[in-house]
């Protein structure tokens, strides 16, 4: 690999990168509402990752007021009430890496510059709302238990999660309602191509638990795990 590592501030490589979340993970409200500030308004604190010219990964992240607790509504809380006053912290808000580059160290080179920006800005350490990416296999497991899976060598069993650990993360607590989406029937049949033909709880391809749906609207709210890094050079 031939890899640049760019803020965007650097360069402007929006669009370059294709969707890898589930198409109803863009419909959060205050995501989707916050996200074009963080390239409008935090340009130094978003990555991009070059093999040559292609567009690899991206990373993106967000100064935050941070007391030290792990808020239970995760990202959500990030931008809004985390995005108030005078920052403290760096927060990962997420990293996207193209098929053909996972596994081969990349998302531990992105957390490490994630987590230089932070020192570079006189932050105090990086947290991280983590999506457990194997979570999505086992939607009936509460996050509380899935956290604490283990493999023999003591490493988690989520992927994400041990890629994490292994840079010098560690596990703080879930963060229960990291994420709210809700949407109609309709609208959620568009987003997954499932049809739900009554109320009540569906397990939906991507995501983290099930969807449950009354009078006709469905309501999804994804757990994630935080995770607190110490500072690195780059």
């Amino acid at each position: 690999m031939k890899l640049r590592i760019l803020t965007h501030a650097e360069k402007d490589l929006s669009g370059t990168m294709p969707s890898l979340f589930p198409a109803f993970m863009e419909h959060d409200p205050i995501v989707s509402t916050f996200w074009p500030r963080l390239y409008e308004v935090y340009a130094d604190f978003q990555l991009w990752a070059l093999d040559g010219k292609e567009t690899v990964a991206s990373a993106c992240t967000l100064p935050v007021t941070w007391d030290g607790l792990a808020e239970p509504r995760g990202l959500d809380w990030a931008m809004t009430n985390g995005a108030a006053g005078a920052p403290t912290t760096l927060c990962a808000v997420v990293v996207n890496i193209v098929p053909s580059h996972r596994g081969t160290g990349l998302a531990g080179v992105l957390l490490r510059r994630m987590s230089s920006i932070a020192a570079a800005h006189g932050l105090d350490s990086l947290i991280a709302p983590v999506r457990p990416t194997w979570k999505e296999h086992y939607p009936l497991t509460p996050i509380e238990r899935y956290l604490r899976w283990r493999r023999e060598d003591g490493l988690p069993y989520d992927p994400w999660l041990r890629t994490h650990e292994r840079i010098g993360g560690t596990i703080l607590d879930p963060a229960p309602r990291s994420m709210t989406i809700t949407g109609m029937r309709e609208e959620w049949e568009e987003w997954t191509g499932l049809q739900f033909p009554e109320d009540g709880d569906y397990v939906v391809p991507r995501a983290l638990v099930p969807v449950r749906f009354e009078n006709g609207q469905g309501r999804y709210v994804e757990p994630n795990v935080w995770m607190r890094h110490p500072l690195y050079d780059d």
